[in-house]
């Protein structure tokens, strides 16, 4: 059988020979005698013995896969722990008893997520992830995976978080599983991505760029799951400000937004939403909020029917902190805003002199983005006044910028106004005509035949 394809139901059928182990010493008698009161029992007795005995459980399955290594024993003694602790997480704080101060309890799964098939990485991975998860967070020094008076080097928490992130990572870019893979390590993510350590350990390790992809509108149950978890790893990175750094250069803003506009998932849409509020403070999310119409789909958000308590408020205080961030933009956020949102009108910076003295060259961001948009709205817009601010613009741009005239030809912009020449409208043919005037004549004659 495919070993990547085994299910816990198959792997717990198996009879392992205990008795056999123990006569070559491979486990003790004591073990034995745990392994018989504890194996193919069922749950309530199971529960019972680890309530009283959780330690030496712990000590004795730990002990199983350090000396053990043949592949069935392994897979076995992986679906006990595993099924042991998704029944009940908190068992984990079983593997940091202090009894086990001396016992190396994280070497075993970290060695396995590297030397076994993927029944066995997958619940190494699972079980690592839990066992971190419920470590004392301060205290005595194993609580950071140091053994004091070990004769042998034990595995540290820092060799543990490393090695879990760097598979965790490969994961990402090279699944071991193929459908199974990139869930497993955004599952994990989700939470150890709540340890301050983890954060900081994922980003060394270049692992929020993996993230980024994964962000993408998703319609069935399992997608919509990988959707949520990926989105819940980017809301615990927004409190990491070397996370954040990425995050603002990247296409997350876009994404997340796109995810945002056509989620129906209560749970996807709250964790985005409290991703954007965590991030309008920093940098420039709030601009980029701004200039990919946020406001307007915060809007739409609060007209629909969504019962959590806690998205609702997060959506009233995005939608006041991008008021704020609206009125302290710069001019030229104002009027890209106004441009990227497609609807123009003659608000006073478009005629005025200082205003494109002062920001013509912020035109250049993006590749001209601006100056394209402006473009794309003759193309596009029925609206007569949009169209004649749009012609007006550009004739400015040709005006004040060094090589206006030579980059709006470029741009094929010619062909495009002179289309408008003969617009129903007045207003727009007036404009249009400014605008070929100062592309064929250069900015200063143009300007003496306005006058």
């Amino acid at each position: 059988m495919d070993q990547a394809e085994l299910s816990m139901e198959q792997v717990l059928k198996r009879d392992i020979p205990w008795e056999t182990y123990m006569t070559t010493k491979l486990i003790s008698a004591t073990g034995l005698q745990l392994l018989r009161r504890f194996d193919k029992k069922p749950e309530s007795a199971r529960a019972q013995l680890l309530d009283e005995d959780g330690p030496a459980y712990v000590h004795l399955f730990v002990t199983i896969l350090r000396d053990i290594f043949k592949e069935e024993t392994v897979e076995y003694v992986l679906a006990l722990i595993y099924e042991m602790l998704s029944a009940n997480p908190t068992r984990a704080r079983l593997f940091h008893d202090e009894s086990l101060a001396h016992e190396d309890t994280y070497e075993p799964f970290l060695r396995l997520l590297s030397k076994g098939n993927w029944f066995i990485q997958e619940k190494s991975c699972k079980i690592l992830a839990w066992i971190i998860s419920a470590r004392p967070k301060s205290g005595n020094g194993f609580a950071n995976g140091e053994a004091s008076g070990s004769k042998k080097p034990i595995t540290t928490i820092d060799d543990v978080l490393n090695g879990l992130v760097e598979w965790l990572c490969a994961q990402l870019r090279q699944p071991s599983h193929p459908t199974r893979g990139a869930p497993i390590a955004i599952s994990c993510l989700s939470t150890l991505l709540k340890e301050p350590v983890v954060r900081s350990s994922f980003v060394q390790a270049d692992g929020v760029k993996l993230l980024v992809p994964l962000i993408s509108p998703a319609s069935t149950q399992q997608s919509i799951q990988l959707l949520y978890e990926t989105c819940l790893c980017i809301w615990l990175l927004s409190y990491y400000e070397p996370a954040i750094e990425y995050l603002a250069t990247s296409r997350t803003m876009q994404r997340l937004t796109e995810v945002v506009k056509s989620s129906t998932k209560e749970k996807v849409v709250r964790v985005v939403i409290l991703t954007f509020r965590n991030l309008l403070p920093k940098g420039t999310f709030g601009a980029q909020m701004v200039d990919l119409g946020l406001p307007h789909i915060i809007h739409s958000l609060k007209t629909q029917a969504w019962s959590d308590e806690d998205l609702l408020d997060a959506l009233n205080q995005l939608e006041e902190g991008l008021k704020d961030k609206i009125k302290k933009l710069s001019s030229f956020d104002k009027y890209k805003q106004e441009v990227l949102l497609g609807h123009l009108d003659w608000n006073p910076m478009h005629k005025e002199a200082n205003f494109w003295r002062e920001n013509v060259t912020c035109f250049e961001e993006n590749d001209f983005q601006i100056l394209r948009v402006l473009l794309t709205i003759l193309d596009t817009s029925s609206d007569p006044r949009s169209l004649a601010v749009a012609c007006f613009d550009i004739s400015q741009f040709i005006q004040y910028h060094p090589a206006g005239r030579v980059i709006v030809t470029d741009l094929k912009a010619k062909e495009r106004v002179m289309k408008l020449m003969n617009h129903e409208n007045a207003e727009v043919t007036k404009n249009a005509l400014l605008c070929i005037q100062r592309l064929l004549l250069g900015a200063k004659y143009a300007s003496f035949l306005q006058a």
